[in-house]
């Protein structure tokens, strides 16, 4: 999978396909067309450009996933860490933190995510 960087208007595409794969092409033409108000060749341009990156796979007139919307979150936020702040998990967290307070609910799960890794160990 290359380094795809999702648009707005790309996850909005991408987010159509990861809710109803595998769709057949017309029907991602008909409902990019109601959700995104596009026309048949962007919806064609748009598969090709995700086929191409890995992300999904069109076969037989079908879209399917190949790489679920958590999969690419994952990676593009791990290439994100590393490149920013060299792979830094902490480092990043201390960017993070120091310009938005986290809630307690949201403590809790990094601490739930924290300890779920040290078992993991």
């Amino acid at each position: 999978m290359n380094d795809l960087k999702l648009g707005v208007v790309d996850e909005k595409f991408a987010d159509i396909v990861w809710r109803n794969a595998p769709i057949s092409t017309g029907e991602l033409v008909k409902r990019c067309e109601e959700e995104l108000h596009w026309k048949r060749p962007t919806t064609y341009s748009a598969i090709r450009k995700f086929c191409q990156n890995g992300i999904f796979r069109m076969e037989n007139r079908f879209v399917s996933v190949l790489v679920t919307k958590e999969e690419l979150q994952g990676k593009q936020s791990a290439k994100f860490v590393e490149d920013v702040f060299s792979g830094s998990l902490p480092a990043f967290i201390a960017a993070f933190t120091s310009r938005k307070k986290l809630t307690v609910q949201e403590v809790e799960d990094i601490q739930k995510m924290i300890d779920s890794a040290k078992e993991e160990l």
